[in-house]
C-alpha cells in the first residue's frame, strides 16, 4: 500500500450534520484523500485495511484557536527565549494536539509559514496547519508583552512572540500587508485587553474605529478575513461593524453582540479550557498576579456567553488558547462545553462548523468522499456524551490524517 493509503472496515460512521450513525461502512482512503463511504461487502480484511468496528469514526478533530509556538505562560518570559528552542517545542506541541485527535488546527497568532511547511512535508508530526502569523496589536495592546518598567521593544520579526505592534492606519495597513506577504490566511487583531498580556485592562479598548476598518479592508482586499480577540460587547460590537469575521473568546459580551453576531454572519470561538488552566495552574507556570486576577475575571463569565450564544443559535466553533505547559488540558474543552451545550453541537463546533470558519467545507470536518483523509476512531458515541472525548488517551483508538495511522491503541 502506498503512504496515505487506508482502509477502514465495519465503520459506524458519524455525521454531525445530520447528527446520524451510519453502520457497517468501508471508508477507503487513497492518496491521503478519502475516495468512497460505501456498504461493507463481508469479505477478510486486506493488507492496509483496519476493521473499526468497535467503536465509532468521527471526521478528525479541529481546533480553531490554538497557539502552537507557546512556550510558556509568560508571553513576556517568551520573548526572551531562543527561536530555535520555541521552535523545537512547537513541533512538541502539535505532535501531542495530532495524538489528541486534531488533524487541523488554526494557529490565532504565533506561528508562521515555515511550521505549516515544516508539517506538509513531512518534517514535523502535527495537525494541518492554518496559520495568522503575529497578531496586530496596539502600543500597550494585548500583544505587547513588555512590562510596564521597560522601554525597549525589539520589533525583529523572528523573536518568538506572538505579535507585532503598530499605531496609526498607516502603520495597521503596513503590519496587514506584511502578514498576508509571509501567507497568513487571516488577520488576528488585538481588540481588547486580555489576560496574558502585562499592562492593559481586560475592558480595555483597542485601536481606534478606524484602525480596526483599515485591517479589515487590507485583508478583504486580499481575500481573507480577520479573527478580533475581544471579551467586552463594546469590543465586541466595534470589531463586528469593522468588518471582523470571527469573534475569540466574547466572554463578556451581552445580547447586543447577539444581534450583531446575526447581522453579520460572524463565529464565536469561545476558550472557555483557558481561563481554568489560568487559574488553577498559571501561578505555578510562571503567570503574574495582575494576570491571575483578570483570569478570574472572564473565568465565571464564559460558560455564561457560550450558554447564551448557543440559545440564540450563533455559528459557534471550538477553541482552547491554551498557552505553554497547559496545552496538555487542550481536549477538556469538550467536557466544559457540554454542560451548557447538547453533544451534537459541541461535536459541530470541531468539525463542520470549524471547516465553515476555515472556508474549508467538504474537505475537512467530514467523512465524505473529496475530504481529507482524516478521520479518529472513539471508544463511544459522542452523539450521546461528547465528554469522553475530554480523556483521549482512553478514548481515541485511533488517529488517521491524510491516510496514515498516526495513533493505533487497537490493542490497549
Amino acid at each position: 500500500m502506498a503512504s496515505g493509503d487506508l482502509t477502514l472496515r465495519s465503520a459506524a460512521v458519524v455525521d454531525p450534520a445530520r447528527e446520524s450513525v451510519t453502520g457497517d461502512r468501508r471508508v477507503r482512503i487513497r492518496d491521503g484523500v478519502i475516495r468512497a463511504v460505501e456498504p461493507e461487502d463481508g469479505s477478510s480484511l486486506g493488507e492496509g485495511e483496519i476493521d473499526a468496528s468497535a467503536g465509532y469514526l468521527l471526521p478528525g478533530l479541529i481546533d480553531c484557536h490554538v497557539h502552537v509556538i507557546s512556550a510558556s505562560a509568560s508571553t513576556t518570559l517568551q520573548a526572551d527565549m531562543y527561536a530555535s528552542f520555541v521552535a523545537a517545542r512547537a513541533a512538541r506541541n502539535m505532535g501531542e494536539m495530532l495524538r489528541r485527535g486534531f488533524t487541523t488546527v488554526r494557529d490565532a497568532a504565533g506561528a508562521d509559514g515555515g511550521l505549516a511547511e515544516a508539517v506538509e512535508r513531512g518534517l514535523i508530526l502535527g495537525p494541518r496547519l492554518i496559520y495568522a502569523g503575529k497578531a496586530l496589536s496596539q502600543t500597550g495592546g494585548h500583544a505587547d508583552i513588555r512590562p510596564a518598567g521597560r522601554e525597549t521593544h525589539d520589533p525583529h520579526y523572528f523573536v518568538p512572540t506572538l505579535g507585532r505592534i503598530c499605531d496609526g492606519v498607516d502603520e495597521v495597513r503596513r503590519a496587514a500587508r506584511d502578514e498576508i506577504r509571509r501567507g497568513a490566511s487571516h488577520i488576528k487583531i488585538m481588540a481588547s485587553g486580555g489576560c496574558a498580556s502585562p499592562t492593559d485592562r481586560v475592558d480595555s479598548l483597542q485601536f481606534s474605529q478606524e484602525e480596526l476598518e483599515a485591517i479589515v479592508e487590507e485583508a478583504a482586499a486580499a481575500g481573507i478575513y480577520c479573527a478580533a480577540h475581544a471579551y467586552t460587547a463594546d469590543a465586541v460590537n466595534r470589531s463586528l461593524r469593522a468588518g471582523v469575521r470571527t469573534i475569540e473568546h466574547g466572554n463578556l459580551m451581552d445580547q447586543t453582540s447577539v444581534a450583531l453576531f446575526r447581522e453579520r454572519s460572524a463565529f464565536l470561538v469561545p476558550t472557555l479550557i483557558t481561563y481554568s488552566a489560568l487559574v488553577e495552574n498559571g501561578a505555578a507556570l510562571g503567570l503574574s498576579r495582575f494576570s491571575l486576577e483578570k483570569s478570574r475575571q472572564v473565568y465565571d463569565a464564559g460558560l455564561a456567553s457560550l450558554e447564551m450564544a448557543d440559545r440564540a443559535g450563533l455559528r459557534i466553533a471550538f477553541g482552547t488558547d491554551l498557552l505553554g505547559d497547559m496545552q496538555v488540558r487542550q481536549s477538556e474543552e469538550f467536557a466544559i462545553r457540554a454542560r451548557v451545550q447538547r453533544p451534537a453541537d459541541v461535536l459541530r463546533a470541531a468539525t463542520t462548523t470549524a471547516a465553515e470558519l476555515l472556508r474549508l467545507e467538504g474537505r475537512v470536518g467530514v467523512v465524505a468522499p473529496g475530504a481529507h483523509g482524516d478521520v479518529v476512531l472513539a471508544r463511544h458515541n459522542p452523539l450521546d456524551d461528547i465528554s469522553h472525548l475530554a480523556d483521549p488517551e482512553r478514548e481515541l483508538v485511533c488517529v488517521v490524517k491524510g491516510g496514515e495511522l498516526v495513533v493505533d491503541r487497537r490493542a490497549a
